[in-house]
């Protein structure tokens, strides 16, 4: 057999089995590395005190006895005598003995009685030769109670006009209630005048004037 013919053969038949052979030209796959598994170690729990039974006692409902007793009120009969409700009067200071600052005086005379008293020159109304002309004359506020009520009156109030026109004192002629008789002094007092005049010049005139509440005003 030719020499050249052989080597042609084995080289034909080493590329065949080159190109059949799977796992030519392929890398080996890489090892996979061993991980090595940790191991738990487990811990021993230390033994448990075993409880001790204890015992009960047994509760005796025995009777409890009261060591202090309620206190208890006796309803003893009061004798109410005539002067229970009687003030004794305390007597008068003695002769020279001055009340303190603190004290509160409470008038004796009765509403009125020092009406016009230390005012010189005072006429009646009817004997100027100029009687007093209103100039400021409001009238009195309606108390609440006697407007709700339903109730109207009247009030007379007698008063002097200094020589300057002003209201300087204020006294209750008669009231149809009590109840108006401080509202009429309260506007009567905040009334102006064009003073009365006698003998060419102005004086204190004394004056009287009736005030009437009505309900109608009240609305």
């Amino acid at each position: 057999m030719n020499k050249d013919l052989l080597i042609g053969l084995l080289i034909s038949v080493t590329v065949h089995l080159f190109a059949l052979n799977p796992f030519a030209g392929k890398q080996p796959p890489p090892k996979r590395e061993i991980v090595k598994k940790e191991e738990i170690i487990q811990m021993e729990m230390p033994p448990l005190d075993e409880e001790e039974d204890k015992e009960v006692e047994e509760l005796h409902d025995e009777p409890v006895e009261n060591v202090l007793a309620p206190p208890s009120l006796v309803d003893l009969p009061t004798q109410v005598t005539v002067t229970s409700f009687t003030q004794p009067l305390q007597p008068p200071p003695p002769p020279g003995m001055t009340a303190s600052k603190g004290a509160i005086n409470i008038p004796v005379n009765p509403p009125g009685a020092n009406f016009g008293r230390g005012i010189k020159d005072l006429f009646d109304i009817n004997n100027l030769d100029q009687k007093p002309v209103a100039r400021v004359q409001n009238p009195p506020q309606y108390p609440y109670e006697m407007s709700r009520a339903g109730i109207s009156g009247e009030v007379v109030v007698e008063f002097i006009i200094s020589a300057a026109g002003d209201v300087v004192d204020t006294r209750i002629v008669r009231s149809s209630h009590r109840e108006f008789e401080v509202p009429a002094m309260q506007a009567v007092q905040k009334w102006k005048f064009k003073a009365g005049r006698k003998g060419g010049k102005n004086v204190n005139t004394r004056a009287s004037q009736p005030i009437e509440f009505n309900l109608e005003d009240a609305k």
